[in-house]
């Protein structure tokens, strides 16, 4: 916020100044009355201005005035707090997502996605409806008290004494509010962001939903975080309704007190009549504003409770520390990557490297093969820095990896995963992505060596093609065929490819075999794959088994082998059933 203290001071300058006009329409009608009761000897005739009908007209030139310059002034305030209501959302939110993106995999993994969703959006929003209304109300409020106040003691102290005497009475009860309001806000914004994560699990798992027919079972988990979500608003708002009418009744004893004391002190000649006029709209004024207090105490707690969400989310510390090596390109290309004495272990589960050592030479294709958890993917978690080793390290170019830059780090390799991700845009778009600098000739260029163009050829709009969310108006062998695409083009020294030829045909695995032995060509390359053909002329083939390497060679070594790696192409091959 230090960033916007003049336009804070501005718009703060405008709401007071606005109030103070907006109060001003009293004491005009209080001269008004003092005008038509007193006529050659009230207020105005005293300076000067002796005709009635000369002060009438004379305040109702004033009127138009001062309606003017409080029109003007709420103009100037609205357009200041809302702009800077929406720029500070803005910024928080980016800086929230800055810090979201430096966080390791397990704090994602610890974490719901749709509850981060709900920080992001929903709860930030929260923040800039409080600063949008609630800070000009609290000012105008305020300026309130003091202007009218002022008045009250120029006019008659014994009057304002009585007047005010609700006020500290409304500020002890807004104060025992605020903090019984706080915990029930906390539960809502906890229940939002749970359902919040069930609705966007739901939605991006529609197909598995439906093809269990569990749509009534979805519903009552829906129904059941729905209701818990109303529940914990209904706690609030019976709390926060009662607000409003409790500050009436104490608004009520101080505007009645105002209307007998100073009827009495008029009736008795002490009081002129248009000062009693300006004491009653003046109490008037002075307090149904503090009826307002509910409403901005509701959005005040609302906004508090979401901060705290936010602020739990930006002082949260980055698991990934880093370094400040950063060496060139020439360096990277001739360093191989050593694994030493590698521990690693998920938390609360069984180790999955124990003692692990191994070497990826530069420039070797390294095939990863192993059953279900052997730690195929684990091993570019490790490289990537998604996942950090419990003991051991990894090291490249003669420097452990977090004694690396990070981007510096990973803009040196080039993933193509299993699970593909496709950006809601173009075709084109979503390859540059390996790039962004990139001209469409050079992303063209990878498309041809990653054999995209013959399919994006025959689509109606080509290259313009807009892949929808996910990639979803693509097949899954298409998709894949992005995904290297897009990391040909990034054109980086070490290659990771995880089940790259995955859930795809035998026509289009052959195609993904074909770039990929185009793209792995000249670099380091890693390839995890469970069908065996993927692999079958790497450089080398790595068997992981219960946490260890139980097999290392060629294809062809492997195979006479006759252990893990052997049976496995049996199997594969349909020489064993």
């Amino acid at each position: 916020m230090g960033s916007h203290r003049g336009t804070i001071r501005l718009a703060s300058a405008c709401s007071i100044t606005n109030k103070i006009w907006d109060l001003a329409p009293p004491l005009l009608i209080g001269l008004a009355v003092d005008v038509v009761v007193l006529k050659e000897e009230s207020f105005l005739a005293s300076y000067g201005l002796v005709d009635p009908w000369h002060q009438l007209v004379f305040l109702s030139v004033l009127t138009f005035a001062i309606w003017g310059l409080e029109s003007l002034f709420e103009y100037f305030y609205g357009i200041l707090w809302r702009n800077l209501a929406q720029t500070v959302q803005h910024e928080l939110r980016l800086d929230t997502f800055n810090h979201v993106q430096k966080q390791g995999m397990g704090w994602f993994d610890e974490r719901q996605k749709g509850d981060i969703l709900a920080i992001l959006n929903d709860d930030i929003n929260q923040l800039e409806r409080f600063l949008d209304k609630g800070a000009n109300d609290l000012l105008q409020v305020s300026t309130t008290v003091i202007v009218v106040g002022g008045v009250f003691l120029f006019i008659s102290w014994q009057v304002a004494l009585f007047a005010v005497l609700p006020i500290p009475i409304i500020i002890w009860g807004s104060f025992k509010y605020q903090r019984s309001l706080e915990p029930r806000y906390a539960e809502v914004r906890k229940s939002a962001g749970a359902m919040n994560a069930l609705l966007e699990n739901d939605l991006s798992g529609m197909s598995t939903i439906q093809s269990f027919t569990a749509e009534e079972r979805e519903m009552k988990r829906v129904e059941a975080l729905s209701n818990h979500y109303r529940e914990a608003n209904r706690e609030a708002i019976r709390l926060s309704a009662a607000f409003t009418p409790l500050i009436r009744m104490a608004i009520l004893c101080g505007f009645t007190a105002t209307l007998l004391l100073g009827g009495w002190m008029t009736l008795d000649g002490t009081l002129a009549v248009g000062a009693y006029s300006v004491l009653v709209f003046m109490t008037q004024r002075l307090l149904w504003p503090l009826t307002r207090l509910g409403e901005t105490f509701d959005l005040y707690q609302r906004a508090m409770a979401s901060s705290t969400r936010v602020l739990d989310v930006l002082t949260s510390p980055t698991e990934v520390e880093q370094g400040d090596f950063s060496p060139d390109d020439q360096t990277i290309e001739q360093s191989s990557i050593v694994f030493t004495d590698l521990n690693f272990a998920y938390p609360g589960r069984e180790p999955v490297f124990e003692n692990m050592n191994l070497e990826l030479v530069q420039g070797q294709t390294v095939g990863v093969v192993g059953s279900t958890g052997a730690g195929k993917t684990t091993l570019i978690r490790l490289l990537l820095r998604f996942a950090e080793p419990n003991g051991g390290s990894v090291s490249w170019a003669g420097r452990t990896l977090p004694e690396w830059n990070l981007q510096r780090l990973r803009s040196s390799m080039a993933l193509v995963d299993q699970h593909i991700t496709l950006f809601p845009t173009t075709i084109l778009e979503n390859i540059r992505y390996g790039r962004p600098e990139a001209d469409d000739e050079q992303v063209l260029e990878a498309a041809q060596l990653a054999e995209v163009v013959e399919f994006v050829e025959e689509l109606p709009d080509k290259w313009s093609t807009l892949v929808g969310e996910g990639g979803h108006r693509l097949s899954g062998g298409q998709r894949q065929r992005l995904a290297i695409a897009r990391a040909v083009l990034k054109d980086a020294p070490l290659l990771l490819l995880d089940e790259a030829t995955s859930a795809v045909d035998n026509e289009t695995e052959a195609a993904l075999q074909r770039s990929i032995e185009k793209l792995s060509k000249g670099r380091t390359a890693v390839i995890i794959a469970h069908r065996l053909s993927t692999v079958r002329n790497a450089d080398r083939i790595l068997v992981l088994n219960n946490g260890e390497i139980a097999e290392d060679g060629s294809h062809d070594y492997l195979v006479q082998l006759k252990g893990l790696y052997s049976r496995m192409w049996a199997v594969q091959t349909g020489k064993i059933t």
